[in-house]
């Protein structure tokens, strides 16, 4: 079963239907013109006339996508370095399609996704030699990966009997040329490494922590792209994060964890020590709370999820059923593919799906970018329209009655481009303020004569199942959870608790939002790999949620007392 989802997390260290297209004339190369590109176009032109002259089937498009990433990272742990990393490669994806874009060898095939690019390394110098060789190599292989999976695709029985020849393969699009400037990393790692230990021994008047951190990472990341429709881009951004976490564990055995976070674009952005201090007390103190409070029990009632908590409700129930193509995939749910003019959320609530807002007031967004990873310019794309579904997201596979790409085809460098979700932005039109939210819930308690509504404060990320032959279904992963009483009793923290459910029974669950937008950012995974996104919503109101008990583990935590502390000097 396959599971697609968004989560919180730290930077990686780059640990790991028409007439054929022809090849778009090669544009004069202009002064301007960076090395990379230059040298990628003097390599596709060659390659692409070499292979369609030579080649059986031939090409009729070759794209070269170049990946260029930069990242590094410290962090501290109770008053010490841990760990310093700075890494910087290059990846190379060259694409392939052969037949026509009518039907080419990406078609897809029940049961059978294609997996037909070739993926490499080429060297961080602008060397042309070195780069062209491996250039040519990739090319090779991909053509050799397109021509047998055509070959498969035209014998399939699926083909043959043209049940799905209505739809090609691949959209016609208009190429694009933009040269982007990325700014230089402007980090100074060493100046940091002092603030984040005395950040980190903040944690030491914690005694139930086992396990901290308080980590600063950036990343620099720079996409060039070329094609043999002429589309000549280079663009790219540049993400710093802090990151605070904590671990423990519970008395019956059971982990806990707590964690805050603050993203920027620009380093300037990110909060002063003063500021991460208070997040580094905050996230000491909810441990501590959470290991004293009980462990949630099984439970169907009222609730109100935070804005961060909404948006990976949102992200999760509903982002990944509307990417376009799942509607394609007789494997999927396709959950909505026949709901376009049709009700699919409540007629007070609207979802605007827009990769080029880069920031909400003084908050940066994850999942901003100028241009998709087809050269396709991003654009914003309202997906809900008081309450009713008006299009999907779109990468260049077409789908029924949507033709064309609106900038979401994405990967991770090294998977093949779907289409995906970028910065999701839910609007409402009955809002209140958060206290009147907090009535709401309480008369909605008493109204189904509960013992209690739930507060859901912080999430950390959920996951989900799209495919036909799984259960629809979703999880939301709460870190701290709260009993609302309708007797006026303080609010109580549970700990150990899963949102789950099923779409489209949530979504007629909604009763109001809150008049305030809160963000979640973080990084999706499904199977053009992991990219970055931002789920932005007010706190939401529901008549009904099911939560249901974590799987508990049976370690107990350390018999030795922890070691006395030292006096610093």
């Amino acid at each position: 079963m396959r599971q697609i989802g968004l989560f919180f997390a730290t930077f990686s260290l780059l640990g790991q239907a028409g007439a054929v297209l022809a090849a778009a004339p090669a544009p004069a190369k202009s002064p301007s013109d960076p090395p990379l590109i230059d040298t990628l176009v003097r390599e596709l032109e060659r390659n692409f006339q070499g292979l369609q002259s030579k080649a059986d089937p031939p090409p009729y498009y070759i794209s070269y996508s170049v990946a260029e990433e930069e990242a590094g990272g410290v962090s501290a742990t109770l008053g010490a370095i841990e760990n310093r990393a700075n890494s910087r490669r290059r990846t190379l994806d060259c694409s392939v399609r052969v037949g026509s874009p009518a039907l080419d060898n990406y078609h897809l095939l029940e049961g059978d996704r294609p997996r037909v690019s070739s993926s490499t390394f080429i060297p961080v110098e602008d060397r042309p030699d070195a780069i062209a060789r491996l250039a040519w190599i990739t090319t090779d292989g991909a053509w050799r990966n397109a021509a047998q999976r055509y070959l498969r695709v035209k014998g399939s029985a699926q083909v043959q009997a043209r049940q799905d020849a209505k739809l090609p393969d691949y959209s016609q699009e208009k190429a694009v040329t933009a040269i982007q400037t990325v700014p230089r990393l402007r980090f100074n790692a060493e100046e940091w490494a002092p603030r984040l230990k005395r950040l980190s021994n903040e944690f030491n008047q914690f005694a139930g922590v086992l396990n901290s951190s308080v980590a600063v990472g950036w990343r620099r990341e720079v996409r060039t792209f070329v094609s043999t429709e002429g589309a000549r881009l280079q663009h790219g951004r540049n993400f710093y994060r802090i990151t605070v976490s904590a671990s423990a564990k519970a008395y019956d055995g059971n982990d806990v964890y707590a964690t805050e976070s603050f993203e920027a674009e620009d380093p300037a952005r990110l909060p002063k020590e003063e500021v991460i201090a208070v997040a580094v007390r905050k996230v000491g103190g909810d441990l501590v709370k959470l290991l004293r409070a009980q462990a949630a029990q099984p439970y169907v009632g009222p609730a109100i999820l935070s804005g961060r908590a909404a948006g990976v409700f949102f992200h999760e129930i509903f982002g990944h059923r509307i990417e376009g193509h799942r509607q394609r995939d007789e494997t999927e749910g396709q959950t909505f593919t026949t709901s376009v003019n049709k009700a699919v959320l409540p007629e007070f609530l609207s979802v605007l799906f827009d990769p080029t807002r880069k920031a909400l007031d003084k908050i940066d967004l994850n999942g901003w970018y100028s241009f998709d990873d087809q050269g396709i310019p991003a654009r914003p794309v309202p997906l809900v329209q008081n309450g009713i579904l008006k299009t999907f997201l779109m990468s260049r596979t077409p789908i029924d009655g949507f033709p064309n790409s609106n900038g979401h085809g994405r990967a991770q460098p090294g998977y093949e481009v779907v289409s995906r979700q970028s910065n999701l932005i839910v609007d409402s039109k009955r809002q209140v303020t958060d206290a009147e939210l907090r009535k709401m819930l309480i008369e909605e308690v008493k109204k189904q004569n509960k013992p209690y509504g739930l507060f859901f404060e912080q999430v950390t990320g959920g996951y989900t199942t799209t495919r036909r032959q799984g259960l629809q279904a979703f999880t939301v992963i709460p870190l701290v959870v709260y009993r609302v009483f309708a007797d006026g009793r303080t609010d109580e923290l549970v700990r150990g608790a899963d949102i789950v459910g099923t779409p489209l029974a949530s979504f007629s669950r909604i009763l109001a939002t809150s008049d305030r937008l809160e963000v979640f950012n973080g990084f999706c995974g499904a199977e053009s790999g992991s990219v970055p996104v931002s789920a932005i919503s007010p706190a939401l109101l529901v008549s009904e949620i099911e939560i249901q008990r974590k799987p508990e583990s049976k370690d107990l935590g350390p018999i030795l007392p922890r070691p006395r502390m030292e006096e610093r000097q």
